[in-house]
């Protein structure tokens, strides 16, 4: 015998787990994104509901998102979440490291989505810089950037890194921040 439950009926039986979620501060900094999203599954049905609960609170009702379809095998047209239904469209245009929420009357927020199979140490990492305020860099750009440097940082020790890196003058993506790694310059 073959039983089929949908995912309404799923979230009945088991609760969704509470959004893994980055938001940047309220500032008067604009960057490129609001902070990041990490979903433990590529299932849009299973994961947007606990997202929007954790956004309910903070950003109002968010009664659109979208998507782009590269990293999501299944796109639903609506989502039953807390109170209402949520609205998702695509569009291949889109960075694909990115979903877009937005909410009649209360604005637009783009969030770095990082992979469900990414490790905690580099999700971390990400969710971090996804949320800094005035953030220049893309989803994308994010994303590339922990693929190059994650895995040679952690194969040396902490302090090997730091030296090698340039220690306080470079990003946690390996990035100059603009200070100086050497001595001041002398005036004669």
């Amino acid at each position: 015998m073959t039983v089929t439950l949908d995912s309404a009926a799923l979230r009945v039986l088991a609760p969704p787990l509470p959004a893994r979620l980055s938001l940047t501060p309220r500032t008067t900094l604009a960057g490129r994104l609001d902070g990041a999203w990490w979903p433990r599954s590529r299932n849009l049905d299973a994961e947007f509901p606990a997202l929007l609960d954790a956004l309910d609170e903070t950003w109002g009702r968010v009664t659109r998102v979208t998507v782009n379809p590269t990293h999501w095998p299944v796109i639903p047209h609506k989502v039953p979440v807390t109170g209402h239904t949520l609205h998702v469209g695509w569009f291949t245009e889109q960075d694909p490291d990115k979903v877009i929420l937005l909410s009649r009357g209360a604005g637009r927020w783009d969030l770095l989505v990082i992979p469900p199979e990414t490790e905690p140490a580099a999700a971390a990492q990400l969710m971090s810089a996804a949320a800094l305020p005035g953030s220049v860099l893309t989803a994308g750009a994010l994303l590339t950037a922990e693929a190059v440097t994650g895995g040679a940082v952690e194969a040396r020790g902490g302090e090997d890194a730091w030296e090698a890196e340039g220690g306080a003058c470079v990003s946690p993506f390996g990035y100059p921040m603009g200070c100086r790694s050497g001595p001041a310059p002398t005036h004669a």
